[in-house]
């Protein structure tokens, strides 16, 4: 199988002595609570291999966008069926962002946001990826997070994975049918060194080349502070909550006879 690529950068740098708290530009919609996508643009088309892919090309007015591969959705509180539901699909609150879906048709789809003039100290967002076992490293499903300080031309994180390399890491788990998942990944980055930068958040997850597998990103928690702990039951909790409900209908009965 082909080789991770992993490439992280979180910024160590120190609190900027009298930075305010306030900030000039803000996210929008970054924990996607308004039940839609607004603030954030979409892109898409249809890979036919070669990886890792570049995103800007499937954005609008890229070489390969095409607005039919589009496959971007905000979702509600659940477990992911594909995670043999181990997966929350929300990270908290009422809504999450899903990009790509479960569909076999090559699709590619991308997600992203720009916030100009950015003054607080910290970006945090959570994603987690769900990705069907497939081929090798350049033609299975997979995805790509980076973002970017686009006054300075720097990239502060940057993560890629395919169902290949996932395979091989611990950062995943794989469900008894065959697709690999992570959990919940929340990142921290200490941006307070580049106060009043521009910054750029995208996401891309594509299928295989040949439809025969799919892979996408749940993302959520976009902002200037940590997101909250999930609000959704973890199955493990749901388990308890249908055993204590069963013996509590146990002693209604007993009390009644």
């Amino acid at each position: 199988m082909g080789q991770q690529i992993l490439r992280t950068a979180l910024l160590a740098g120190a609190l900027l002595a009298g930075a305010p708290s306030a900030y000039a530009d803000s996210f929008v919609n970054g924990n996607f609570e308004t039940g839609d996508l607004s603030g954030w643009t979409q892109g898409g088309g249809y890979w036919r291999g070669g990886w890792p892919i570049n995103p800007s090309t499937y954005q609008p007015g890229g070489s390969h966008y095409n607005a039919s591969g589009i496959a971007d959705s905000v979702v509600t509180p659940g477990l992911d069926p594909n995670t043999n539901n181990n997966l929350n699909r929300v990270y908290s609150g009422n809504y999450s962002a899903r990009i790509n879906n479960d569909s076999r048709n090559e699709s590619v789809s991308t997600l992203s946001q720009t916030v100009n003039n950015y003054t607080d100290s910290h970006i945090y967002f959570a994603w987690a990826a769900v990705l069907e076992g497939s081929h090798y490293q350049d033609d299975s499903d997979n995805f790509t997070l980076t973002l970017t300080d686009l006054t300075r031309s720097l990239t502060l994180y940057d993560v890629s994975y395919s169902s290949a390399s996932a395979e091989n890491t611990s950062l995943f788990h794989q469900s008894s049918t065959g697709w690999f998942y992570t959990d919940w990944q929340v990142q921290d980055l200490d941006v307070s060194a580049y106060s009043g930068d521009d910054f750029n958040l995208t996401l891309l997850a594509a299928d295989c080349p040949y439809g025969a597998h799919a892979g996408y990103v749940y993302l959520d928690g976009f902002g200037a502070v940590t997101p909250p702990t999930s609000t959704v039951p973890e199955p493990a909790a749901l388990a308890l909550m249908a055993f204590g409900l069963i013996g509590l209908g146990g002693t209604r009965k007993r009390a009644s006879r």
